[in-house]
């Protein structure tokens, strides 16, 4: 059975993905994306699938899953039974760890994890029960407090002790094999081409299915509408162009994302983000100023002191007069 493509959402302004969901949900399904999964569940049992590995799950589970390796979490409860939150997962990109590894040299450490994650890796209960607290706590963190909570993760990673391998030495995710699955076809051509018409059945035929069966399917694959996904997909779009150029018109960003209509764009932005395009960006503006400022006021505050500090003890000039 080939795994479906599930695209990660990481939002403008976050380095990595951190959330949560209870069971059932739409993702729990034979699924694989380019970025890492640290993935923790929080409550019921139930049989987990990573590559060609099956295993048994409890509460505590702890695995690191590397980039395009299938995995499934399957719980075993009850027909009709809801599970308000069954697990907490971090994504993030190889381009965002090994830009991090860059830039920090000790990070150098987590490779050794990254690298044997390809696999799958099972962390013991113990490292589990040391990082809970972090992953909770980076479910609703924000700002630099969320990097601090990474930190802290990655590091209990990099010196976690009787982790287990889970798929097999010669087991090898096939990304491009995975990608001839119909909706896998059609989501690669709406990420490629996001800011150019097209319609459903252009995406079906890509699909090699029926209009009707193709809407069916990428709803349950997605769980929204082909208009609802890309609608996200843009206005996620505007954001990031916003939040980089300054310079760019509001109605210029609409035509770039694909818009051809500035009032339904306003519209869309609105529904999405709860704001206008104009006072999103207002905001962010804000936000700088006041970061400069508060910058600007403790650099002066700084001189300040540095001048009265001088005048009590006389400067180098004075001293060699005496």
């Amino acid at each position: 059975m080939e795994p479906d493509l599930e695209v990660v959402q990481i939002r403008p302004g976050e380095s990595f993905a951190a959330w949560s969901h209870g069971y059932p949900y739409r993702t729990v399904r034979w699924h694989f994306h380019p970025e890492y999964e640290l993935h923790q569940v929080v409550a019921t049992n139930g049989r987990y699938f990573v590559g060609d590995f099956i295993g048994e799950f409890e509460p505590g589970n702890l695995v690191l899953t590397g980039p395009n390796l299938p995995h499934n979490w399957v719980s075993d409860v009850p027909k009709e039974t809801i599970v308000p939150l069954r697990c907490r997962i971090i994504q993030f990109s190889e381009g965002f760890i090994s830009g991090a590894m860059k830039a920090l040299p000790e990070l150098a450490a987590l490779a050794p994890v990254l690298e044997a994650s390809r696999r799958g890796l099972l962390f013991s209960k113990e490292i589990s029960r040391e990082i809970s607290p972090y992953m909770e706590e980076v479910m609703d963190a924000q700002g630099v407090r969320r990097i601090e909570l990474f930190m802290m993760i990655a590091g209990l990673l990099s010196r976690a002790q009787g982790s287990r391998l889970l798929a097999s030495a010669s087991y090898r995710p096939d990304p491009s094999g995975y990608m001839s699955a119909g909706i896998n076809k059609a989501l690669a051509y709406i990420r490629e081409n996001l800011t150019q018409p097209f319609s459903e059945a252009d995406l079906a035929a890509i699909a090699g299915q029926s209009t009707s069966g193709f809407s069916r399917a990428f709803r349950q694959h997605t769980g929204m509408s082909l208009v609802q996904y890309v609608k996200r997909l843009r206005i996620n779009l505007a954001c990031q162009i916003l939040m980089s150029d300054e310079q760019a018109s509001i109605t210029s960003i609409c035509y770039e994302v694909g818009y051809n209509n500035l009032s339904n764009f306003n519209r869309q932005f609105l529904t999405e983000k709860g704001m206008t395009p104009s006072r999103f960006r207002r905001l962010l503006l804000d936000n700088i100023n006041t970061a400069k400022a508060a910058h600007g006021g403790a650099r002066k505050q700084h001189l300040s002191r540095r001048d009265k500090d001088r005048a009590a003890q006389g400067s180098p000039r004075e001293e060699a007069l005496c």
